[in-house]
Formats: C-alpha cells, sequence, structure tokens
C-alpha cells in the first residue's frame, strides 16, 4: 500500500483540488491512502476563531463567517448543484465547531484549539473525497481519529502506538483508495487531539508504519529537497538521495521540508520517503531512505531567522561548570527558549535562541541577577551541513561574524 500527503498549498482552492485528481490519474491511486492537510491558511482561521472565542467574543460569527465562505467558494468552483449532498456535510461540520463553541465550559486553551482547528482538515477532506467521487474516481472518506489514538496532551499530543496499531489493522481496508486527514487523533475520551504544527507528515509516517505500507510521498510545490531553502537562496540544487540520518540531522538544524518527527517511524521499517512536486508529478524528486550521505554530495544550507544571543560570564570569575550550566537550562526550559546552539568556555557561555514565546525580558532580569549578561536580538543561524571554503565564504561576505562553532560534517554561523 502507498501513502500520499498532500499539504495545504496543494488544495488551497478548487484549482488545487481538481490538480490533485491529476496527479492521482497520473501516478495511479490503486491501494493508496491519501492524507490531507487543510486548505491553504485554514489552520490561521481556525486559529483565529479560537483566539476570538477566548478575547473577543463579538468578533467571533464574523472569524467563522470568513472560514464558511472560503470553503464555500471552493465548494461552488468544483460542483455545479448546490443540491450535492457535500453541501450539507460541510455544513454539518460548521454547525459542530459552532455548537461546540457555544455549549463548551472548558477554560483549558489548549483543549479548545483541538476541538476547533482539527475541523480544517474534516473539512478538505469532505470536500477532496466528494470531489473524487463526482470524477468517478472512487474514494472512501475515513476519520483519522478512530484509528490514531493519543494520549490528552492537546496540541502536541503523543500517540499510543499499541491502541493505533490495533485500530488501523482492524478498520482500514487496503484495497481502497482512502481520503483521511493529517494532523489529528483523539484521546481515551474521544475528544480530538492534534500531533502539532506540521503534523501531517507525521500522520503519514504513522498510517505507513501500522500499515506496512510500501512508501510514502509527500507532495509539494518544489522538485523535492533542495540543499536550500530558494526564499533565501538564490542558486539551489536538488539533492536526489538521502539517507536516514542525513534528513534527520537536517531536519534537526532546522530544514523545513521534512518534519522531524516523522522520519523515525519510517525508518524502523525502512520505508522510502519520497518528496515530489505535485505541479510535475512525473519528475523523480528526492527519495530519502536506507544509505549513506547525500547524492550529490554538496553542501547543505539551513538558516534560522530573528533569534537572541545570549553571552553570559560569572560575575566573579568563576568557572561555569555543572551546577551554572544545569541552572542556565532549567531558566531556559521554564522560559519556554527553544536553544539552537551552546558553546562555553571555563568562565562563559553563550547561547542562541528562539525567543518564539516573547519571554526575553522576564529570563534576562533572572539572568541578570547570577550572571553578567550581553545580549543581542535580530540576529541569524546559518547551519551548513557538508561544508566547504566556498560555502562558508558565501555566507561571511559582508556579514558580521558573532559566533561559530565547527564539526566534521558541520559549521553554524551566528551572523548580524
Amino acid at each position: 500500500m502507498k501513502i500520499f500527503k498532500f499539504g495545504g498549498a496543494s488544495v488551497k482552492d478548487a484549482t488545487g483540488v481538481k490538480n490533485v485528481v491529476n496527479v492521482l490519474q497520473q501516478v495511479g491511486h490503486t491501494n493508496t491512502l491519501v492524507v490531507v492537510s487543510a486548505m491553504g491558511k485554514t489552520t490561521n482561521a481556525m486559529e483565529d476563531i479560537v483566539n476570538a472565542y477566548f478575547k473577543d467574543k463579538a468578533a467571533l460569527s464574523a472569524a467563522i463567517q470568513e472560514v464558511i465562505d472560503f470553503h464555500g467558494e471552493i465548494l461552488d468552483n468544483l460542483f455545479d448543484n448546490k443540491q450535492h449532498e457535500v453541501y450539507g456535510k460541510v455544513k454539518v461540520l460548521f454547525d459542530e465547531v459552532q455548537g461546540f463553541l457555544a455549549w463548551n465550559k472548558s477554560p483549558k486553551r489548549s483543549f479548545v484549539y483541538d476541538q476547533v482547528v482539527g475541523y480544517g482538515e474534516l473539512l478538505s477532506t469532505t470536500i477532496l473525497s466528494a470531489y473524487l467521487n463526482q470524477v468517478n474516481i472512487q474514494s472512501n472518506w475515513l476519520d483519522v481519529r478512530e484509528f490514531i489514538k493519543t494520549s490528552d496532551n492537546y496540541r502536541d499530543a503523543i500517540v499510543d502506538w499499541d491502541k493505533t496499531q490495533e485500530k488501523i489493522t482492524a478498520g482500514i481496508d487496503k484495497s481502497k483508495l482512502n481520503i483521511t486527514q493529517g494532523f489529528l487523533g483523539s484521546d481515551d475520551n474521544n475528544f480530538t487531539t492534534t500531533l502539532g504544527r506540521e503534523g501531517s507528515d507525521y500522520s503519514a509516517a504513522i498510517l505507513a508504519y501500522c500499515l506496512n505500507a510500501t512508501e510514502v510521498t509527500i507532495w509539494k510545490d518544489v522538485p523535492g529537497v533542495l540543499n536550500a531553502d530558494p526564499r533565501y537562496f538564490e542558486e539551489t540544487q536538488l539533492l536526489n538521495k538521502i539517507s536516514y540520518r542525513e534528513a534527520i540531522e537536517l531536519a534537526f538544524y532546522g530544514a523545513s521540508v521534512i518534519h522531524p518527527k516523522t522520519l523515525q517511524p519510517l525508518q524502523r521499517k525502512e520505508i522510502p520517503l519520497r518528496v515530489k512536486s505535485f505541479l510535475n508529478p512525473l519528475d523523480a524528486g528526492t527519495t530519502v531512505g536506507k544509505g549513506e550521505g547525500i547524492e550529490p554530495k554538496v553542501p547543505c544550507f539551513i538558516i534560522k531567522r530573528d533569534l537572541v544571543l545570549m553571552k553570559l560570564s560569572s560575575l566573579d570569575f568563576s568557572f561555569i561548570v555543572e551546577d551554572s550550566i544545569s541552572e542556565l537550562f532549567k531558566l531556559l526550559h521554564d522560559h519556554k527558549m527553544k536553544v539552537d546552539l551552546i558553546q562555553n568556555s571555563a568562565i562563559s557561555f553563550s547561547v542562541c535562541v528562539d525567543n518564539k514565546f516573547d519571554q526575553l525580558p522576564d529570563l534576562l532580569n533572572k539572568l541578570k541577577g547570577k550572571f553578567k549578561v550581553n545580549h543581542q536580538e535580530g540576529v541569524s543561524l546559518y547551519t551548513i551541513r557538508h561544508f566547504n571554503a566556498k560555502a562558508i565564504d558565501s555566507i561571511q561576505n559582508g556579514k558580521e561574524i558573532l559566533l561559530e562553532q565547527r564539526a566534521k560534517e558541520t559549521v553554524q554561523l551566528v551572523v548580524k
């Protein structure tokens, strides 16, 4: 069985939905399970609904109507008859969203988030499945929440692999073209859970693992995995093959094409992962699988922007050793700082962090009570895998290097 995953960009409008059908027609869809994300920027729009629910009830109705109108336009461009049953199915889904928000008593934002935001995927798959059936490609719509069972750690749920395996083995007919949702699961009380942003890739890997799939293909608007993000680098090169280990390294350093959690279940069963273009579906793309390194072996560039570099030193020139480092990491953890790079000497400690949750001022106040602190905001972290002199020069050219760290295969540069 094959697993295909289509992201939000591939189904952002009616043209995108039609192109998904075109992809399936070109590459084949026998014994295939298709995992689909929410359409376009729907997840962001659903988050706006959650924000309005907690912060501005007067804006709630308009936020919901915006999502209704967006999907309504796609429906009208796909189906000639407004009496088509899919209109009723979509209305039921929106009624469920509004009903939940009306009767919900929980003050827990993460719980409410999962119950609301997950409808983006339910909507997209309902529409895609109906359109496939209309063009005489018979598809079977599945509610993935019945199969992927998780903890109740809302917004970042942990998969219960034993229960998930049991549900999938008993409930999914591998002989059909199945359409289901990415990103979602459910807990023991059957409340919706989510697997974290960009979790649809992970969903595909979970299903592939439990179904012993022959391969997973992630369909994107790029030709495959590139050696650099074309938004930031003018010259990029397609990587034809990547080993699981290399892909995990790239993901760890921040490469955005493959979700970090996706690779682990695939590696355990040596299921190949292909990254291909939904614009040119017959092109080879990139294959991630068993093997060594990358082909071709060229420098790979990863950039993280708008980070914070902090340089700490002891107030009394004492060594920064286990106790002080442990205290530092506890403070970073308590303030939800994602650590991207560390470097230390006997009396100093440098750390580059992502201030994602805007807790930097409080952290700095606590640090200044125990350390001498210099910090610089708005820095960029460049990581180069398989670096050479030319690759380093291309980053250093005209930039102020604040910190550099080298290993055998990787160099990292913090630049102003």
